[in-house]
C-alpha cells in the first residue's frame, strides 16, 4: 500500500519506534504544509492511505474527488470538522481514529501557567541580554483556578491546581460540574462569576458547532486585570479577535495560548505574538514523544487491520460497502470486454 503522511512539521514520524510497523509498504512523508486544494491533490495523488496528524490537513469533497486511489484515512486523534466524513463515505474512503491520554496537553497547560505567572520567558531573555530582575511574579498558592470543561484533560489540570494549593472550581455542562463536585472541587455559581473571580482560567473544551465561539468578548472583559486566560484546546472556542481586543485593553491582564485560528503560523503573522502580556507556543500540547508513539502506533495498526480485511474499527463502515460495490462493478466491466 502507498501511504502518505502529510504535515509532519518536525520530520519526526520516520524516527519513531512504531514506524517499523509500516515496513514493506511504500511511505511518503511531507514536512511542509499547504492548504491549497490543487497542491494537496497533486502531492496526495498516489495515496491509497493517508495518516493525518490531528487537524493539520483538511479533507474536503473537492479534494477527495481528485484522489481516486485513496481507500483509507488513518486519523491520529478524532476525525473532526477538518474531514468531510459524508464525502469520504460517498467516495468509499474509510476512516479510523486513535485515542490519546491527554497527559501531554495537561502538562503543557500547567507549564504555560507557571511560565506566565512567574514571567519565566521574559526574565530569561533579560538575563541573556545582560539585565537582571524586571518583573514581579505571582504565586499560584491560594489563588482561584477556573477550569471550563471537566473532561480527561480538565480533570488532570484540576489535580495540578490542587497540588499547588489553588482553590479550584469548574464551569461547563451540568454533568461536568457534578463530576467536579463528586471529586471534591467547587462548581462556579454562574458563568459571570466564573470569569469575574478566576485568577487563572484554563479552557478544556472540544470544538464542535455548539462550542465554536462560545467564549465571547464580554466574557473575557469580565476578568480581572491581574488574571490569566489559558487556551490549549482550540482557538475557535473564542470569538474571532475577542482575545486580542481583551488583552489589549487589560482584561484579562495576561493570556497564554497554544492554539491559533489558522495554523501553522509562519512569519509571526498573528497579532497575539506581538503583545507583551501574551505567551504563545506553536500548538505543541500533544506534540510529545510518548504521545506520538501511542497515536501513530494506533494509526499504523489501524492500517494493518484494514489490510487484513477488518472493518469493525471503521468510523464509517458504509465506506467499505461502497468499496465492495465499486469492485464488483469493475469486475463486471472487465467480464463484458
Amino acid at each position: 500500500m502507498h501511504i502518505i503522511i502529510p504535515d509532519d512539521y518536525q520530520d519526526c514520524v520516520r524516527y519513531l519506534g512504531c514506524f517499523e510497523k509500516l515496513l514493506g509498504h511504500s511511505v511518503q512523508v511531507f514536512n511542509d504544509s499547504t492548504k491549497d486544494v490543487a497542491q494537496l491533490a497533486s502531492r496526495l495523488a498516489l495515496a491509497e492511505a493517508l495518516v493525518l496528524t490531528r487537524e493539520r490537513t483538511v479533507i474536503s469533497a473537492s479534494l477527495l474527488e481528485q484522489l481516486p486511489r485513496l481507500r483509507l484515512i488513518s486519523q491520529t486523534g478524532r476525525a473532526g470538522s477538518h474531514i468531510d466524513i459524508d464525502a469520504c463515505t460517498r467516495y468509499g474512503v474509510a476512516i479510523t481514529e486513535t485515542q490519546s491520554t491527554g497527559n501531554s496537553t495537561a502538562e503543557l497547560a500547567w507549564a504555560l501557567i507557571l511560565a506566565s505567572r512567574r514571567h519565566i520567558v521574559e526574565e530569561r531573555n533579560r538575563l541573556r541580554d545582560g539585565l537582571w530582575q524586571g518583573h514581579l511574579g505571582q504565586q499560584l498558592y491560594g489563588s482561584r483556578l477556573g477550569i471550563w470543561g471537566y473532561g480527561r484533560i480538565g480533570r488532570q489540570v484540576a489535580a495540578y491546581g490542587k497540588a499547588f494549593g489553588m482553590r479550584v472550581w469548574v464551569w461547563g455542562s451540568s454533568a461536568s460540574r457534578s463530576r467536579a463536585i463528586d471529586d471534591g472541587y467547587e462548581a462556579a455559581f454562574s458563568r459571570e462569576t466564573f470569569f469575574e473571580q478566576s485568577d487563572v482560567l484554563s479552557v478544556h473544551l472540544r470544538l464542535a458547532p455548539t462550542t465554536r465561539g462560545i467564549i465571547t468578548r464580554s466574557d473575557l472583559e469580565r476578568m480581572k486585570p491581574t488574571a490569566l486566560f489559558v487556551n490549549t484546546s482550540r482557538a475557535e472556542l473564542v470569538q474571532p479577535q475577542a482575545l486580542e481586543h481583551a488583552v489589549r485593553h487589560g482584561r484579562p491582564g495576561f493570556a497564554a495560548i497554544d492554539v491559533f485560528e489558522s495554523e501553522p503560523v509562519l512569519g509571526a503573522r498573528d497579532p497575539l505574538l506581538h503583545l507583551p502580556n501574551v505567551l504563545c507556543t506553536p500548538h505543541i500540547g500533544f506534540v510529545e514523544r510518548n504521545n506520538y508513539e501511542s497515536m501513530y502506533g494506533q494509526a499504523f495498526d489501524n492500517i494493518l487491520s484494514y489490510l487484513q480485511g477488518r472493518r469493525d474499527h471503521l468510523l464509517n463502515p458504509e465506506a467499505a460497502e461502497h468499496e465492495r460495490l465499486q469492485t464488483n462493478k469493475s469486475i463486471e466491466r472487465r467480464g463484458q470486454r
